[in-house]
């Protein structure tokens, strides 16, 4: 992992020495001969390390340790000092410094504290990275059914080991969130959980998403970029539809399934990941196997364990749990404590099919949470197209020829997006219609345009 390191001395003889080793670690470094330098670099760029002399002509080190403060620097700042200056790094690591190294610098020592300062750094990004995510996903439950029981024994085992899982499931049933708690649920819940959407990346980029490029491999390559792959080294990766990928690409996949080696786009450099696998899919893999559209060597390899996350509307008994979670949590984001469900409109919402699972009944919730005016929410906040009845379709022959002609372009539009990750083109792409045609839809039919 590459730091980025600001250098700060007076000796331009020693400055130099400690940029270049620092270099050779490969590590980012930036040098002041001066804490009025240090300081206006600090200003303008985030550091990971700043090592600092503490005697310096002008501003010296205590002086530039209370100004880095001052200006909200999070870096780990290092003091370098002689022997005989104890009372001044008691007094600096008073002032936030983390660590100091006593002149003449001992190269080895230096690279531990950077290295010390990385991992620590890297445990703050999981740590806040599982705390967004849990708040992202609060009251993101599944239930208590006997089906989604067995859903999670088995995925509490599958989690204890590094086997290849495999998530399957209709849209919306939560096959991100599964992901998600076998990873915090293993040994690697340290490591960082990595999301791809495959079909939401178009064929021409999805191999470098993956993957990674070289400088210059295609028009735009400006720079090596590491891929989601190697992002996901120590972690978990989340490969979504991963039914969708080219032949080609899942012949790379398998090789990198099989021997946790690639190459990036561009280069020959064997690149080496130890990274978990969790890929999910809403197709049924085995009958694209038999139909030649997906590698039955690469399915087996992906099937090594397989969980499916059943539709809401075969465990109807989930759905007052469910409903009850997402409207405390939207209440509590919404501050109107208090909201409640009247007990007709919970009667309604177990009634209805949800073609859209768990994703749609957390969007209506909140939707309803929004619009509610008193704290009850009432039976004429759920939207018509949502009242579907124990029939998957029933709701909608009970509407109006217009709101039933509207509903299901709604729901087919609906289901298209969340298909392509809601990328827009992919989207009107599925629908064979043009993107200009899909937005007037969407601003028509009232769903949310800020799909990519």
């Amino acid at each position: 992992m590459k730091a980025s390191v600001l250098i700060v001395d007076d000796d331009p003889i020693l400055l130099e020495a400690l940029a270049d080793r620092v270099r050779f670690w490969g590590h980012d470094v930036r040098t002041a001969s001066g804490g009025h330098d240090a300081l206006t670099l600090a200003a303008r760029r985030a550091f990971d390390v700043i090592l600092l002399d503490l005697n310096m002509p002008g501003m010296g080190g205590l002086e530039l340790l209370t100004e880095l403060t001052r200006i909200g620097s999070d870096a780990d700042k290092v003091v370098l000092t002689a022997h005989s200056s104890l009372d001044k790094v008691v007094e600096a690591m008073k002032l936030g410094a983390a660590d100091f190294l006593s002149k003449p610098a001992d190269f080895e020592i230096l690279r531990r504290i950077i290295d010390r300062s990385l991992e620590k750094r890297r445990l703050l990004r999981v740590n806040r990275a599982l705390t967004e995510r849990n708040a992202d996903t609060a009251g993101m439950v599944f239930g208590t059914s006997p089906a989604m029981t067995e859903v999670f024994a088995l995925a509490e085992r599958v989690a204890r080991s590094e086997a290849t899982l495999l998530i399957t499931g209709e849209s919306g049933t939560g096959k991100q969130v599964l992901a998600e708690h076998v990873h915090r649920m293993s040994g690697r819940a340290t490591g960082p959980f990595v999301y791809v959407n495959c079909v939401a990346i178009s064929d021409e980029l999805i191999e470098s998403t993956l993957f990674g490029h070289e400088k210059g491999a295609f028009t735009g390559a400006v720079s090596r970029k590491p891929g989601r792959l190697e992002t996901a080294d120590g972690g978990t990766a989340f490969l979504d539809e991963i039914g969708d990928i080219s032949h080609r690409l899942q012949a790379k996949l398998l090789h990198f399934l099989e021997s946790g080696e690639f190459e990036r786009v561009g280069g020959n450099q064997t690149v080496t990941v130890d990274g978990r696998i969790v890929a999910a899919t809403n197709k049924d893999l085995a009958a694209e196997a038999r139909a030649g559209r997906f590698r039955e060597d690469l399915y087996f390899r992906l099937n090594v364990i397989a969980v499916h996350l059943p539709p809401l509307r075969e465990r109807r008994e989930d759905i007052p749990a469910l409903a009850e979670t997402f409207l405390d949590h939207f209440g509590r984001e919404l501050k109107r404590d208090g909201l409640r469900f009247a007990p007709e409109l919970m009667k309604r919402m177990v009634a209805s099919a949800w073609p859209g699972n768990v994703r749609q009944l957390r969007n209506a919730v909140e939707r309803m949470a929004v619009l509610a005016p008193h704290e009850t929410l009432t039976p004429d906040l759920l939207p018509k197209e949502q009242e579907t009845g124990s029939d998957h379709e029933a709701g909608l022959y009970e509407l109006p020829y217009r709101e039933a002609h509207d509903a299901f372009r709604r729901r087919l539009i609906q289901h298209a997006l969340d298909r392509s990750g809601g990328n827009q083109r992919l989207a009107a792409e599925a629908l064979g219609i043009g993107r200009p045609y899909l937005n007037r839809l969407l601003k028509e039919l009232g769903l949310p345009e800020n799909a990519t």
